[in-house]
């Protein structure tokens, strides 16, 4: 059952923020929904928006300016949370940003005590489609997905790992290789284990490598982002998809950083080139 937290009018279309008891996390998840006005019963296609690390859905929802955009190609825009929360759920001890609360990774955690709410995988590509896809009038033959610096991580895991789904796949200053990454490695130990192969499955360079194909890939990069040569590493990308064969295509944007004045700058572009291949 999804509870209304609030909705306003805006471009065009109704953006709603929105939350539900989730079975996956155990704990409530607040997401937010674009909807642009339509001839009724007309069904949609949705674009997925995954945050970054210390994001809610509040992050997009607020700084984004897509729903512009959205109004105008006839998008619907989905952006859930980046982790479990509430009492009892476990945090990084030492209440670092990069794990824990608000950096869930999109993936199952199989280590205790993640192990019972650090489920975004399950979450994001089963439980909430399944609950926005009834709730919404979506068009689910037409879906993408998009996200920021872990989001971005996790869009391009997940459209990689779900090709027949997503028919386009794009982000923001991703984390490419989080098996080669302080963040990835903080965060995949933590959650996974020590056994680096099953790292490889949320990795999307390792993915690639162990053979995952998608039609194109479409990544915006600041070259004046703090986080480029240590933990971002689009090069590490670009080598994969070009021995793949994967259409990549990776601006380097300059003077842009890791901020939502990056994001917000170049999602409009990102929403165009999906709404191409949503048609």
């Amino acid at each position: 059952m999804i509870e209304t937290v609030s909705t306003a009018r805006a471009h065009g279309g109704t953006q709603g923020v929105y939350r539900h008891r989730s079975a996956a996390t155990g704990t409530d998840m607040t997401f937010s929904v674009f909807v642009p006005d339509h001839a009724p019963g007309a069904r949609l296609p949705v674009v997925w928006y995954l945050s970054g690390l210390t994001c809610t859905h509040a992050n997009v929802t607020e700084k984004g300016e897509y729903r512009r955009a959205c109004a105008e190609l006839g998008l619907i825009f989905v952006a859930p949370d980046t982790s479990p929360r509430g009492e009892g759920v476990p945090d990084d001890p030492a209440g670092a940003y990069d794990f824990g609360l608000g950096a869930g990774f999109y993936v199952d955690a199989t280590q205790p005590p993640f192990d019972r709410h650090y489920r975004l995988w399950s979450y994001v590509t089963d439980e909430l489609p399944a609950l926005v896809a009834e709730a919404f009038p979506i068009d689910t033959t037409r879906q993408s997905i998009t996200g920021h610096s872990m989001g971005g991580h996790g869009a391009l895991t997940v459209g990689l790992r779900f090709p027949e789904r997503f028919r386009a796949v794009s982000a923001f200053a991703p984390i490419v290789a989080p098996s080669q990454v302080p963040w990835g490695q903080k965060a995949l130990g933590g959650y996974l284990g020590e056994d680096c192969a099953a790292w490889r499955r949320h990795d999307a360079v390792a993915l690639i490598e162990d053979g995952a194909r998608v039609k194109a890939l479409l990544v915006d990069q600041g070259d004046a982002d703090s986080f480029l040569a240590e933990q971002l590493r689009p090069e590490l990308l670009a080598d994969a998809c070009e021995k793949a064969g994967i259409p990549l295509t990776l601006r380097m944007q300059p003077g842009y950083d890791h901020s939502y004045y990056f994001i917000s700058t170049f999602l409009a572009d990102h929403l165009a080139w999906h709404a191409e291949r949503l048609r």
